[in-house]
């Protein structure tokens, strides 16, 4: 199904967002409910919400986030919610823009290293999912544009909607077994990339960071 910014939800996208959010906490991956894009905005049905944006559609959401199937099967029981993943618990995840997401993907063939699942946004921004509690490698750390997610941060997953389009696996977790690198490895491959990349660096607000979402 293509979906579109200028038409409603109907029922099967709340359906096929349901899905996937049951699909994920089988896996063991703590999920939690996101705000409905509606229109241009995302609404999470909280009064006065200023946030237009993707964000949790609970403000308890870090205690609320959960594996339980009957929980998750409730939340989407009657809206489509954007399906969020909480980082930290099961995994992190290392968000990092296009061309560095791109390189770190053919550096991986390459080489023959094994990645684990990678979540990509229409607006450009890769998400390669590690084993938690690794800090990021001080190359990477420097860089604006480089973001891990642990403790107390998110991630929206596929099939949710952005204001851009829709977010998609690069590397769905069925190919990887649902099995998770180690983060040390895909950092080695992200750092190589980074010495590979010809382009201008172009630095980028860490509006989606960690800690920014805990405050």
């Amino acid at each position: 199904m293509q979906w579109t910014t200028n038409r409603p939800f109907v029922p099967l996208d709340r359906l096929r967002l349901r899905h996937h959010a049951l699909r994920y906490a089988a896996h063991g991956w703590a999920v939690t409910p996101g705000a409905c894009l509606t229109g241009h905005r995302f609404d999470c049905g909280r009064p006065g919400c200023p946030v237009m944006t993707c964000h949790p559609a609970m403000e308890s959401w870090e205690d609320t986030a959960t594996i339980d199937i009957g929980l998750v099967h409730r939340w989407w029981r009657r809206r489509p919610h954007s399906v969020l993943l909480a980082t930290g618990r099961r995994f992190d995840a290392l968000e990092v823009p296009a061309a560095l997401g791109l390189r770190t993907l053919g550096a991986a063939r390459l080489h023959r290293t094994g990645l684990g699942p990678v979540a990509v946004t229409a607006a450009g921004r890769w998400m390669f999912l590690v084993r938690p509690g690794e800090p990021l490698r001080k190359e990477l750390d420097r860089r604006l544009d480089v973001v891990r997610h642990g403790l107390g941060s998110w991630i929206p997953a596929p099939p949710s909607r952005m204001l851009e389009g829709a977010v998609r696996w690069a590397v769905p977790p069925e190919r990887t077994q649902w099995l998770l690198p180690a983060p040390e490895t895909v950092q080695e491959l992200l750092v190589v990339s980074l010495g590979t990349a010809g382009e201008p660096r172009i630095l980028v607000p860490r509006q989606l960071s960690t800690s920014r979402r805990a405050a």
